[in-house]
């Protein structure tokens, strides 16, 4: 092997390589533009964070959903009841636009058998808390249509409005009527009618109205209600939020929605009621009668047998 030659083109070889890199220009770095225009070009990722939702966003929508599903609920609950029911569909409309405050007899609303009354009171004498007098009463029919509406003014001084709870006010009996003429009105309504009410005996007092108790449906004194309060009297709310899904009572009472809500009940439960009803009031046994010749229909002496003579 000829290593001068080798040696020569060896060198040859390099000075060619040499040459070669100096006529290409030296790479440069990216400019800032560059780097710019290359994330542009890029698609777009997004991140992972985007993909979690937000816990608060999260809660609020649990908390949506939660309503709606009680919503449902109160709605199911109150077409069960109608369902149940045979007679004409309650209704469970909103106090603002339904009721008539302080209209007196309505004259457009057919009573029917069965009414629901409320009171609401306010307090009077020494000792408020337990002293009570008359300032609203309500009536509604079957259908929970308002029958009549009337603020009364108290026959005694008032020393405790409780405007938080009965929504009495004094700026109210400026146009409130008298017990006696509200008296009047409401035994013409409650006269020879099956009465539905919570703590009944507590409104008919206050009135100084009597009713005969076998056409009175008390829901604070029915058994099974009783039971679910542990025995003792249960609150007409507790009894509308279990049994109806139905909110009442929620700040100022109105007496026109607590007589629809104890309509709902006697609705929801009339069998049961009933029931419960005949076992305190057995029927009335019927006397036989005979037709007799003028027709008047009297109760026929029964015929004595003639003893006969030994």
């Amino acid at each position: 092997m000829d290593l001068d030659n080798l040696s020569s083109n060896w060198k040859r070889l390099q000075s060619t390589l040499k040459a070669s890199e100096q006529s290409q220009p030296s790479p440069k770095l990216p400019t800032e533009n560059g780097v710019k225009r290359k994330r542009e070009r890029q698609p777009k990722i997004s991140r992972p964070s985007a993909l979690v939702p937000n816990p608060r966003k999260r809660l609020r929508i649990e908390r949506n959903m939660a309503q709606a599903s009680h919503s449902a609920t109160r709605t199911n609950t109150i077409e069960a009841v109608e369902a149940s029911d045979a007679g004409p569909r309650p209704r469970v409309p909103d106090r603002e636009t339904t009721e008539s405050v302080n209209a007196g007899l309505s004259s457009s609303v057919e009573l029917g058998k069965y009414v629901a009354i409320d009171c609401e009171m306010v307090g009077v004498g020494p000792n408020p808390d337990r002293e009570s007098a008359l300032a609203r009463v309500s009536i509604v029919n079957y259908n929970g249509d308002q029958v009549y509406d009337s603020y009364v003014i108290p026959v005694e001084t008032v020393t405790d409005w409780r405007t938080h709870v009965s929504g009495i006010a004094p700026k109210h009996m400026k146009f409130a009527r008298t017990l006696k003429e509200v008296r009047a009105e409401v035994e013409g309504i409650l006269r020879d009618r099956i009465i539905i009410g919570h703590a009944i005996r507590h409104d008919l007092e206050a009135l100084m109205i009597t009713h005969p108790k076998r056409d009175i449906r008390d829901t604070a004194r029915h058994p099974p209600y009783r039971k679910l309060a542990g025995g003792s009297s249960p609150r007409l709310k507790i009894l509308a939020s279990e049994l109806l899904g139905l909110e009442i009572q929620e700040g100022e009472h109105s007496s026109v929605e607590d007589a629809r809500a104890c309509m709902l009940l006697f609705r929801r439960d009339k069998a049961a009621f009933e029931r419960e009803h005949a076992k305190r009031w057995p029927s009335r046994p019927t006397t036989e009668t005979h037709e007799t010749a003028d027709g008047t229909g009297k109760p026929r002496k029964p015929n004595k047998k003639k003893k006969k003579k030994r």
